[in-house]
């Protein structure tokens, strides 16, 4: 395996805590609860506990690897240092096209509030900003992350208290597709999680992080349950108002949480577009170091791997906002949102697995093999859970990625292992 080359660490706990906070709370927290409440109905708490546990498992295995591994790439440089080659593949294909698209997810929930009739040119505009803000280097990402999440966790505790001062809505007959079943709840859990996915950034910044094998671990458990308890406060706020009728199919969830009021909706839209924008920083920087260490590796062509002088992978970031432009122009929030977390999911899955075979040589921080075979499970079925066209584009990019790989390593031959 080709070493990782040792940059200067410049993140500490503060701001790696940021990171993740500001990932996590991004636009799926303004989103997901319509379509969520549409498979889970009023068990749609109940939904937001099996993500939140999916999330606390996934942590608990990244931060047992990411202290025996503290190098760019995630569960990429993970699976192929605990399971195989092409699993550490799986993995980092998995996460950047789960990442690409949550990038246009995010980038078309800000045109939506901002500009609904041109979304896409604003999601544009907003990639661009984005790679331009991130090329200055991680403690600019950091700091402008930190403040970021800062400033959305006051505006969210704003508006569950503005929520539960009026009075509570009047059920009526939910709208829902379909009676709930467990498979609307895993369904469910499968979409909320993507709003917990965001700590995986901490682990793909792990050549950054000073003291990777206490900070990592430590600003991972802190960022999950900030957020955790941030989620549950939430899905009781929305199920108390409007409650699951009013849910169902909405485009802005919260705002009908808040009384009536123009200025309450210019608020939160201001405070959406604002929670979207910084978990975009963070998500690109993210995929940018997975595509880095996969270029390393010669899974991705060699040029992915190029850093400026700050060690920013400038041209994989700019590739990957190129493509998540050109799913903003092609598909619409809901799409992105499922086809992330398919992705994202399977990347646990192997995560959850590389964890598994790294217990017995885990050094600090570890968890029971049992947890994180669990969590594997948990993965995989919450994945397939969800609905089929978004799973099958997912699938079919990957199968096609791993078919590459595969011709690549034949023509590159046993030495190049």
């Amino acid at each position: 395996m080709t070493p990782a080359p040792s940059g200067a660490r410049r993140l500490g706990t503060m701001g790696a805590v940021g990171i993740g906070v500001g990932s996590m709370l991004g636009a799926g927290v303004f989103v997901v609860w319509g379509p969520a409440a549409a498979s889970a109905g009023r068990w749609l708490l109940a939904a937001v506990a099996l993500a939140a546990l999916v999330a606390v498992i996934n942590a608990a295995s990244t931060s047992q690897l990411a202290a025996l591994h503290p190098v760019a790439g995630g569960a990429y440089a993970y699976g192929r240092r605990e399971l195989a080659p092409v699993w550490g593949f799986i993995a980092g294909i998995g996460f950047v096209v789960g990442k690409i698209a949550s990038v246009a997810a995010m980038a078309l929930a800000i045109g939506a509030y901002v500009s609904p009739d041109h979304a896409p040119v604003v999601a544009s505009a907003v990639v661009a900003l984005t790679w331009m803000l991130n090329a200055r280097g991680v403690t600019r990402t950091a700091w402008a992350t930190t403040v970021i999440a800062g400033i959305v966790l006051v505006g969210l505790a704003l508006v569950a208290v503005a929520s539960w001062s009026a009075p509570a809505a009047v059920e009526a007959a939910p709208a829902l597709r379909d009676p709930v079943t467990p498979l609307g709840v895993a369904s469910a859990a499968a979409l909320i999680f993507f709003a917990f996915a965001g700590y995986a950034r901490l682990a793909t910044l792990g050549e950054e992080v000073r003291d990777p094998a206490r900070t990592i671990p430590r600003a991972i458990a802190i960022a999950v349950a900030i957020v955790v308890a941030v989620y549950l406060v939430l899905g009781a706020t929305v199920l108390r108002r409007p409650g699951v009728s009013g849910l169902v199919d909405s485009d802005a969830p919260l705002a009908l949480a808040l009384p009536d009021g123009a200025s309450w909706r210019a608020a939160l839209a201001a405070l959406a577009a604002l929670a979207a924008g910084g978990a975009l920083v963070a998500l690109m920087a993210g995929i940018g170091r997975t595509a880095m260490a996969m270029a390393r590796e010669g899974d991705l062509p060699g040029v992915f791997a190029r850093t400026g002088a700050n060690g920013v992978p400038r041209v994989a970031e700019a590739v990957a906002g190129v493509l998540a432009v050109a799913v903003a122009w092609w598909a619409d929030v809901a799409f992105a949102l499922a086809m992330s977390s398919v992705s994202v999911l399977t990347y646990y899955a192997i995560a959850n697995a590389a964890a598994f075979r790294a217990r017995a040589r885990a050094t600090g921080f570890s968890i029971p093999r049992a947890v994180s075979a669990f969590g594997m499970v948990l993965c995989l079925a919450l994945a397939l859970s969800l609905e089929r066209l978004p799973a099958v584009v997912a699938l079919g990019v990957g199968l096609t990625a791993v078919a590459a790989w595969a011709w690549i390593s034949r023509r590159r031959g046993p030495a190049a292992e």
